[in-house]
C-alpha cells in the first residue's frame, strides 16, 4: 500500500512544492541515480513514460550517504523521493506516463473509508503523549478535526507542518479540538518525531494508536485521513491524502459547523 500511494502521490508533487508556509514546510527532493533532478527533468520523464517506480522516504543511514554526497538539499528522510528510470523505450513500444500508471492503481484502489459522512463517530478512547486520555464523547459540544498520520507518511508531515497556522491557530478560542492520532506505530517512536516538529514550529499533541484499533474502525485506505465531527458527534466531512486546498476546505467547513 505504501508504494502505491508514493505513485498516486507524484502526480500532485509538483503542487505541493508551490506552496509556502508559515511554519516553512519542507519540500520533495528527488533523487535518480544519486542525482538530485528538477520538478522540469521529472516532468519530462514522466511525459517519456520513462518512470519505472517511485518510492518515497529512505532510511536514516541512506539519508545520511545522501547528504554527505549532496550537502544540504537533502533533508528529512521522509521528504526524500528515490525514482527509477526504466530501460530506454522502443518506438514500437506503447508508452505509459505516470498520469496512466495512476489511472490504473486507483481502479485497482481507490481510498476507502469505512464511515460516510452523517454517521455517528465510532467511540474511542485513546492515550495521548502527555500521558493524558480522551474520550471521544467527552468532546460533544465542539467541533472536533480527527486526524490519522504516521511518522513515516511524508504527505502526513507535509500536512502537519500548516495545521498550526491554517487549523489551529485560527481557531484556538472556539469550542473546537484537533486530534491527532498516529496510526500503527510505538509511544517512543511518535515522541521522536513530534520532538522534532517542535523545533520547526510544528507544535500540537498526538494520540497513540499502536495496534490500530480506532484506526480499525475508521478504516481509510490511506493517510492522512480526516474526519470532521459536528458537536453531536456526527461526522460531517472526509478527506483523504494531502493536496494543496485540502487544509483550506477543512478550515471553510469548520467555520460552518461553528456557526450552527
Amino acid at each position: 500500500m505504501k508504494k502505491l500511494f508514493l505513485v498516486l502521490f507524484l502526480a500532485s508533487i509538483q503542487f505541493l512544492q508551490a506552496q509556502n508556509s508559515v511554519s516553512k514546510k519542507p519540500e520533495f527532493i528527488m533523487v535518480i541515480n544519486d542525482e538530485i533532478v528538477s520538478k522540469e527533468k521529472m516532468k519530462e520523464y514522466e511525459e517519456k513514460g520513462l518512470i519505472e517506480s517511485v518510492n518515497m522516504g529512505v532510511s536514516e543511514e541512506e539519508r545520511l550517504r545522501l547528504y554527505n554526497k549532496l550537502g544540504d538539499k537533502i533533508g528529512d528522510k521522509e521528504f526524500i523521493i528515490i525514482l527509477k528510470l526504466r530501460a530506454k523505450i522502443e518506438n514500437t513500444e506503447k508508452v505509459t506516463t505516470t498520469s496512466e500508471i495512476v489511472a490504473s492503481d486507483n481502479k485497482k484502489a481507490t481510498p476507502y473509508t469505512k464511515l460516510k459522512t452523517n454517521q455517528v463517530a465510532p467511540e474511542f478512547t485513546v492515550s495521548m503523549l502527555d500521558e493524558s486520555e480522551i474520550k471521544l464523547s467527552d468532546l460533544k459540544g465542539k467541533v472536533v478535526l480527527l486526524n490519522f498520520w504516521a511518522t513515516w507518511c511524508g504527505p502526513c508531515l507535509m500536512e502537519l507542518h500548516e495545521i498550526p497556522s491554517k487549523i489551529i491557530e485560527p481557531f484556538k478560542n472556539s469550542p473546537f479540538v484537533f486530534l491527532a492520532i498516529s496510526s500503527g506505530e510505538e509511544k517512543e517512536k511518535v515522541a521522536k518525531k513530534i520532538n522534532a516538529l517542535k523545533t520547526k514550529g510544528v507544535n500540537f499533541d498526538t494520540g497513540i494508536d499502536p495496534n490500530k484499533t480506532i484506526w480499525a474502525n475508521y478504516e481509510s485506505g490511506s493517510i492522512p485521513a480526516n474526519y470532521l465531527i459536528d458537536k453531536n458527534g456526527i461526522i460531517r466531512y472526509i478527506s483523504i491524502g494531502n493536496n494543496e486546498e485540502n487544509l483550506n476546505k477543512l478550515a471553510e467547513e469548520i467555520k460552518k459547523l461553528l456557526n450552527e
